[in-house]
């Protein structure tokens, strides 16, 4: 006992020099910080705005903890339980969550990218409105379609296009019959320089657009594709294909605002 008594001292000295110095008990629950890094359980704590940066929390209780805003960027939590937990807008930028259990949380506004959900425990949609661009492990029934296809856009702008068509490809097992879906994992194809995968998704992306009532769109559609599935002509690869795109101004022309469209996130 004598040890334990000199021990919560001097982590609580550490804790408050990684607070930047002490802070009154409305902003972070000060025992329970301790409690945590402590013992790595603390059921249903009081940690909103806590700072858990590069924290080691590998298989901590954490069921039911308030974790609202809380920074565990890059933080440990390989195997954690934090089913229950709210983490509304936290910052999980970065963070192990390996096997993690985050059942029942609350991850609305989270940040996750760059985190590592390997083998995690999710709801059904449960990432629908977080952040996870970039993460690993993510679970196609833990996002919802507006979601998956908004990171392959996002990629997509930012020219990460493998990483957008497998977003794209998540999404479509998700909404199989989204049009504006193929058309954007085609025109990442094409980036891409995959023309035989390109000209099969806007041919399927034009009939799904005739059926929608829109057959200037499919004509357009199927033209191009025509196109991308005749011999390749000069340089092939990345660049390839925007040199084709930019050759099609009458696609551009005729798609218009869904064209536009390609580049604003879906509504979730």
């Amino acid at each position: 006992m004598a040890t334990r008594s000199l021990r919560a001292p001097a982590l609580a000295a550490v804790v408050a020099g990684l607070l930047g110095g002490p802070l009154p008990a409305s902003a972070v629950n000060h025992d329970q910080l301790v409690k945590l890094l402590e013992r790595r359980e603390c059921r249903s704590c009081r940690l909103q705005d806590a700072d858990l940066v590069h924290a080691d929390l590998r298989d901590a209780q954490l069921e039911q903890a308030q974790l609202q805003r809380a920074n565990l960027g890059r933080a440990q939590l390989d195997g954690a339980n934090l089913r229950g937990s709210n983490l509304q807008f936290s910052s999980l930028l970065g963070a192990s969550l390996r096997g993690a259990d985050l059942r029942g949380a609350l991850l609305e506004g989270a940040d996750l990218r760059r985190a590592d959900l390997t083998g995690a425990l999710l709801d059904a949609d449960a990432l629908a409105r977080s952040h996870w661009q970039g993460a690993i492990g993510v679970s196609v029934d833990a996002s919802s379609y507006a979601a998956l296809h908004n990171a392959g856009v996002t990629a997509a702008l930012e020219g990460r296009f493998p990483e957008a068509e497998e977003a794209f490809n998540q999404a479509l097992r998700k909404q199989p019959d989204a049009a504006l879906t193929w058309l954007a994992r085609g025109l990442t194809r094409i980036e891409l320089g995959q023309r035989e995968g390109a000209s099969q998704d806007l041919a399927y992306a034009a009939g799904l657009y005739e059926l929608e009532g829109r057959p200037e769109v499919a004509v357009e559609l199927r033209r191009n594709a025509e196109r991308l599935g005749e011999p390749a002509k000069g340089p092939s690869g990345n660049g390839a294909g925007s040199a084709l795109l930019q050759g099609a101004a009458q696609l551009v022309q005729v798609l218009g605002p869904l064209a536009l469209k390609f580049f604003v996130p879906t509504p979730f």
